[in-house]
């Protein structure tokens, strides 16, 4: 490679780092203007900031009990939600047999705190009167198969079949939950009475489930009389939002809700839609219900057997995600009802946090100190690296905080501080392959080349083992050790940045000065002083004729202990050539 060529490769490398962090730089700055999260400052988690602490209690009927079993899957569905509505290093954990406590860092949005009160369970009732006509949604089953065969009556889109609505017999059982006979003179007379304008329900009220159910729609526009619950949130094993697709697989600019039921789930829900898909309006509608209000109340379209069904209905994209959510996450074993709600200060305080940042800093004033005295001169690209990618990871901590709502902990300043040593360690491999180059006779700007293709395997290497780690405490943790995870391994990436565009360019630029180059006393880069002790690189020593016998055999062991495996080999491998050849 040309030294023109060099110069250029190095200049672009830079010219790379450099667009890098003013694009991270520039992304923030405009994000703060239009958005209230975007700060160059980072979010701190729950023990650097304190938040917000909501204390959730059971509801139950008289003489139930809450079982632990209930309460762990409370706990895994409410983290659910918490994590879904973008919050990082919240605690969600229970407290004593009953209650449990969710700790959020910061001031929560209201959407994510409403998230976590709508505690109550998920249901789905059968329809049997509403004040509205017409559903403002539909379940439609698609093209389903059951065993290669169809598994809807009739298919989608079509009109069921008109059939009148007899009338509640008088003083008769209803027979199944879409029995008009369930409606007495004292529930129609209720509903007739019910003002959705006005509140109806208590916090948390409780519903008896094999009753019908008198309740209004969340926007309180629409009311209703329900039939019995038939069909649990909990046997909802997922749900998403996406566009409609035609039967050729198109996508359409039609938004709907995908739901899929668990094995219990999907017989109970097939034998609904077998008994709702032939009546009429409303009675072909299933209420969805969180927290006692109806949430959507689609009418059946087909007779769905598999346990996939699709909402459809006025969605975009914003309202179909928040549906799928509140189905994804909104059942719950038991209800709850939120005891309190404060604020709590920070478990750690930032007198740690300072604690922390200062032995960072003691950590790299230690570094700093050690690579002038063993570097000399080199010591400018090790501050300059370490400083390129401090910048770097807290630009992107700034980002994440913004975007994917991540806290930094005090777990994750340890995983910074750690990260110290793995930059350095890079920077270290890099300069000793340059001077194994120089001990051997080459000039600088050819030995910073030939390391290079030597060290950065070695730095591939070590960093490809940091980072699998990092991804494994990850995805095997919870709570703060995720935190030190995740920081360790985006350090990682950015030390495997900074040294292809910060360290390797900036050597490659200062090799071509008279300082570095002329191999001054204080460049890092003497020859003499490198030649001084005899060691000459790649694990071999030089042996003066004139050393005595002793200290030549002295100096050999050295040299084969600092030999690499496969040098030693090669050695062997000549030695006992030539003891082939002497016979």
């Amino acid at each position: 490679m040309s030294v023109s060529n060099t110069v250029k490769s190095a200049r672009k490398s830079l010219s790379w780092l450099l667009a890098i962090i003013i694009g991270l730089t520039a992304l923030i700055a405009v994000g703060s203007l239009s958005d209230q999260n975007a700060s160059f400052q980072p979010k701190l988690a729950l023990d650097l900031q304190g938040g917000t602490q909501v204390i959730l209690s059971p509801l139950l009927l008289d003489g139930a009990q809450v079982t632990a079993e209930q309460l762990d899957q409370a706990v895994s569905i409410i983290r659910q939600r918490v994590d879904a509505s973008g919050v990082s290093e919240a605690q969600v954990v229970t407290q004593g047999d009953r209650n449990i406590i969710v700790s959020i860092p910061g001031v929560p949005d209201e959407n994510t705190l409403a998230l976590i009160k709508a505690s109550a369970k998920l249901e789905f009732r059968a329809v049997l009167v509403t004040s509205v006509g017409t559903p403002s949604s539909s379940v439609d089953g698609g093209e389903l198969t059951v065993d290669g065969e169809a598994g809807a009556e009739q298919n989608a889109g079509e009109e069921p079949v008109a059939e009148p609505e007899a009338p509640a017999q008088p003083n008769a059982a209803p027979t199944d939950p879409s029995d008009l006979n369930w409606i007495t003179p004292e529930l129609r007379q209720a509903f007739d009475a019910l003002d959705c304008a006005t509140p109806f329900r208590q916090a948390g009220q409780v519903d008896d489930p094999l009753v019908p159910l008198i309740t209004c729609d969340v926007t309180g526009t629409e009311k209703f009389i329900l039939g019995p619950v038939e069909v649990e949130g909990a046997n909802i094993s997922d749900a998403s939002n996406g566009t409609v697709q035609t039967s050729t697989g198109a996508s359409t600019n039609t938004w709907a809700v995908n739901l899929d039921f668990d094995g219990s789930g999907t017989q109970s829900f097939a034998d609904v839609t077998q008994r709702l898909f032939p009546l009429t309006q409303p009675r072909n509608q299933f209420a969805i219900t969180l927290d006692g209000f109806v949430i959507t109340a689609p009418a059946t379209l087909a007779v769905i057997t598999n346990g996939s069904a699709q909402i459809t209905g006025n969605f975009d994209k914003d309202s179909s995600k928040v549906l799928a959510d509140q189905l994804k996450y909104g059942s719950l074993p038991i209800g709850f009802e939120v005891e309190s709600q404060e604020n709590i200060s920070a478990s750690l305080g930032s007198e740690q946090l300072t604690n922390g940042l200062i032995a960072g800093l003691i950590g790299l004033i230690l570094v700093i100190i050690y690579s002038a005295f063993q570097y000399r001169g080199l010591a400018i690209v090790t501050i300059g690296s370490l400083l390129v990618a401090a910048l770097m990871v807290y630009l992107f901590i700034a980002v994440l905080s913004w975007r994917q709502g991540y806290r930094l902990s005090l777990a994750g300043v340890a995983g910074l501080i750690v990260a110290i040593g793995i930059t350095v360690d890079s920077f270290i491999v890099y300069f000793e392959r340059v001077r194994d180059e120089i001990r051997e006779g080459r000039s600088l700007e050819v030995a910073v080349e030939n390391a290079w293709k030597r060290a950065l395997r070695t730095i591939l290497a070590s960093d490809a083992v940091s980072f699998t780690a990092a991804a494994t405490l990850f995805l095997l943790t919870v709570g703060n050790v995720r935190g030190f995870a995740f920081t360790l391994g985006l350090t990682t990436i950015v030390d495997l940045i900074v040294v292809l565009l910060f360290t390797h360019p900036l050597l490659q630029l200062l090799a071509r000065t008279k300082f570095f180059s002329s191999g001054h006393p204080w460049s890092g880069f003497d020859s003499k002083a490198l030649t001084a002790s005899g060691y000459a690189g790649r694990g071999k020593f030089r042996v003066a004729e004139t050393l005595a016998s002793g200290k030549a055999e002295k100096a050999s062991k050295e040299a084969t202990k600092r030999q690499t495996i496969a040098e030693r080999k090669a050695q062997a491998a000549i030695a006992e050539a030539k003891k082939t050849g002497e016979k």
